[in-house]
């Protein structure tokens, strides 16, 4: 026996303040907070669901969105080549051995495209332009026309393409050159500007590439020996049409109509295998609810008609059975005001009533 035990013995000896307050109520307080533990726990376990669930659904969400943008951007650098391709051209020329500062031969230059397979996109048009940069010189000015050729070969050697076009230094009047050269003496004493023109030479307006023979190599001639120029490049520029053209000139309106067909397309699919693959009872319940509803509706409007056939119903009755009794009273006037007499004319009294309600029936449709 413990000291708490016999000072409860001393103060109850028998155990009625135990018995019936003391063990109820510790009985109570126990049963509360149980009760909200309980409670508290359930609500923890409920978050920690709820918690759990939604990070699930945010996760399916962020996956589904990046395939999207994935899909599209794998779309996007595949379907659509590069913009362009820009070599440098290092022209060659033969000199005279009778005048070293003058040409022998034409200035010409082979440029490597690529040492790979295939550099250009085979289906798309491309434009082949070559800049030439012409210092304005007195000895350009007097040059005129030229001729700018350029050959396509493949890896074999083989041509794939030739085409030659004419250019000449852009004119200018002797009073305006001397005019612009007077305004613009500031930047050309500094350096920040040149007196020299970029003359720029198309040489294929619509070049497609051919997949078993890519072109791997270009050669350029100059045809002129009188020319003098600073820079050559070759610039080859893809030529787009169509959805190609769309996609390169609005970037972003073509990337929210992909990423949101590609959204469209992916959540069909998720939720067709999600309706496949996972419990159905809901869609099924759904579609129960709603055949009922059809059911309840079509029942509604099937006993609206038929109480209105019923009205009508009555109506035809009610006159039909207020002109029968006007049509019996008269035969009872009739027959009464004439004083029938024996069997026979009751006969008659009766067979006239009856041809009555079957006119009356005729009449009325009954």
């Amino acid at each position: 026996m413990t000291f708490i035990d016999f000072v409860l013995n001393v103060m109850d000896p028998f155990g009625v303040i135990r018995n019936r307050i003391l063990k109820p109520f510790f009985e109570f307080s126990l049963s509360i907070y149980d009760h909200y533990r309980s409670r508290t726990k359930e609500g923890v376990l409920t978050i920690r669901d709820l918690i759990f669930r939604m990070a699930i659904v945010a996760l399916a969400i962020a996956i589904i969105i990046w395939t999207a943008v994935f899909m599209y951007v794998a779309f996007y650098y595949t379907h659509m080549p590069a913009i362009a391709h820009t070599r440098p051209v290092n022209m060659q020329f033969e000199t005279c051995s009778y005048d070293t500062s003058g040409l022998c031969s034409f200035p010409h230059a082979h440029v490597s495209l690529t040492k790979k397979q295939q550099l250009l996109m085979v289906g798309q048009s491309y434009r082949i332009f070559v800049y030439i940069d012409m210092p304005e010189s007195p000895q350009n000015q007097k040059l005129g026309m030229f001729l700018v050729c350029a050959d396509l070969r493949d890896a074999s050697s083989k041509l794939r393409g030739h085409s030659c076009r004419s250019a000449m230094l852009r004119y200018k009047s002797p009073l305006l050159q001397q005019i612009s050269t007077w305004l613009l003496s500031p930047l050309l004493i500094l350096g920040l500007r040149e007196e020299y023109q970029n003359i720029p030479v198309e040489l294929f307006s619509n070049y497609n590439e051919e997949q078993l023979h890519p072109v791997t190599d270009v050669y350029i001639e100059v045809q002129s020996k009188a020319i003098q120029f600073y820079s050559v490049s070759l610039h080859i520029i893809a030529d787009f049409t169509g959805l190609r053209y769309v996609m390169f000139h609005w970037p972003t309106v073509s990337a929210i109509i992909g990423i949101s067909s590609n959204l469209f397309f992916i959540l069909m699919i998720f939720l067709l295998s999600w309706y496949h693959w996972s419990d159905t009872k809901w869609i099924v319940d759904a579609r129960e609810h709603y055949q009922k509803f059809r059911k309840t509706k079509s029942d509604l409007s099937t006993t609206t008609i038929d109480d209105s056939n019923n009205i009508l119903d009555d109506d035809d009755l009610s006159i039909l059975e207020e002109k029968s009794s006007n049509k019996s009273d008269d035969i009872e006037e009739v027959s009464g005001a004439s004083g029938v007499e024996g069997g026979g004319e009751e006969e008659e009294v009766e067979s006239a009533e009856i041809r009555q309600r079957k006119l009356t029936q005729t009449e009325y449709g009954f």
